[in-house]
């Protein structure tokens, strides 16, 4: 019987062999764009974005990323916190009462119907007392359930995965304070910034408590959006790594493979990989899109798995289909058979006819090495 992409999956992690190289290209986002307009390719016009992947030949990565599946992630405030929202037409404001003042965060509806977080909770070290106060009656919980609802629909093009919550700084620098506020608070006030980080990374206890005993997932994202710009070696060093090797080392103890979203500029910390506790990193960018080439990826991540790799630009006009062939062949000499190959990040939103036809040549191609 042939081997499903499922079983290839989790078989790239365990260092076996496979039947060919594994294509798992990310194209939601892109998928998601062109159904909401209306311009999909007429092939894919009235496919599921599970169908789509089956048609193209592709393996499927995460569970609910613009699946409608639910997230397996869960974030409640208990009924202490009063939370309120207000329209604002495009816009909406988020209210959160606390003993210590009032936090809001304000979001902004796109184009596209869904909506980004334009304004962060705290914005002034004032703030992180109410912030600290928040974060201490936040539950975050795996639900088991709603994996396997996901995994169902995933079904055998994919190992079902999906991302834990980020570290305590990215979550500070990415998610809950505009990344200057964060820095310059960070630099003028660490203990405060310290405090809030402990009580976030506490509130992660229960979640990893879950996931270590539940014997569902068999491999988890760290999805950190990691980028230099938002941090230092130092700090990488100090807040970072301990982190890392904390949580990645509980589930790694478990059972269940990690590996880290690092989508940006990563030049600086090339030294570390090899010794980072994850078993793979997802979405690393070579040149000429990313600050890195893939000789050096391949001399600092050693026999980890990398996830992605292809430079997202090069499904693009602007390049050569040559050029991204010979992209594709140079990381499947480097990487295989411990790759995922895919799009670094993804396959571009804005992609017209010819990205389609580029992806499907990929797919198409690695299904013959």
């Amino acid at each position: 019987m042939e081997m499903t992409r499922k079983e290839m999956n989790l078989r790239i992690f365990r260092g076996e062999s496979l039947p060919y190289v594994f294509f798992q290209p990310r194209i939601e986002p892109w998928f998601h764009l062109h159904k909401h307009h209306n311009t999909l390719p007429p092939e894919l016009q009235n496919l599921s974005i599970r169908e789509a992947y089956n048609f193209i030949g592709a393996s499927m990565r995460y569970i609910h990323y613009w699946t409608g599946q639910p997230d397996p992630i869960e974030t409640r405030f208990n009924k202490k916190v009063k939370i309120t929202e207000e329209n604002l037409g495009n816009k909406f404001k988020r209210y959160y009462q606390t003993p210590y003042g009032e936090l809001f965060e304000t979001f902004q509806f796109t184009p596209t119907g869904v909506y980004i977080n334009v304004e962060f909770l705290a914005k002034k070290v004032d703030d992180l007392k109410a912030l600290r106060w928040l974060l201490e009656h936040r539950t975050i919980t795996f639900n088991s359930e709603k994996f396997k609802s996901g995994a169902e629909f995933m079904g055998d093009i994919g190992e079902p995965q999906f991302w834990v919550p980020k570290s305590p700084y990215f979550a500070l620098a990415q998610q809950l304070m505009k990344y200057e506020d964060f820095i310059f608070t960070l630099s003028d006030y660490p203990s405060e910034i310290e405090d809030v980080m402990k009580v976030i990374d506490d509130s992660y206890d229960q979640l990893y408590e879950q996931l270590t005993s539940s014997n569902l997932p068999h491999i988890i994202n760290f999805g950190e959006n990691f980028d230099m710009a938002y941090t230092s070696p130092q700090y990488f060093e100090r807040y970072l790594i301990p982190w890392y090797n904390k949580r990645s080392g509980q589930l790694r103890k478990a059972g269940i493979y990690t590996y880290i979203h690092i989508d940006g500029s990563f030049k600086p910390i090339l030294p570390y990989l090899l010794d980072l506790p994850f078993d793979g990193y997802e979405a690393l960018t070579p040149t000429p899109q990313g600050d890195v080439t893939l000789e050096e990826m391949k001399e600092y991540i050693g026999n980890k798995v990398l996830l992605d790799g292809i430079p997202a630009i090069l499904f693009l006009e602007h390049y050569s289909r040559e050029e991204l062939q010979a992209c594709v062949e140079k990381i499947v000499k480097y990487f295989h058979p411990r790759l995922v190959l895919g799009v670094s990040d993804e396959l571009p939103e804005g992609g017209g006819i010819e990205t389609y036809e580029r992806l499907k040549w990929v797919a198409q191609w690695c299904k013959k090495q």
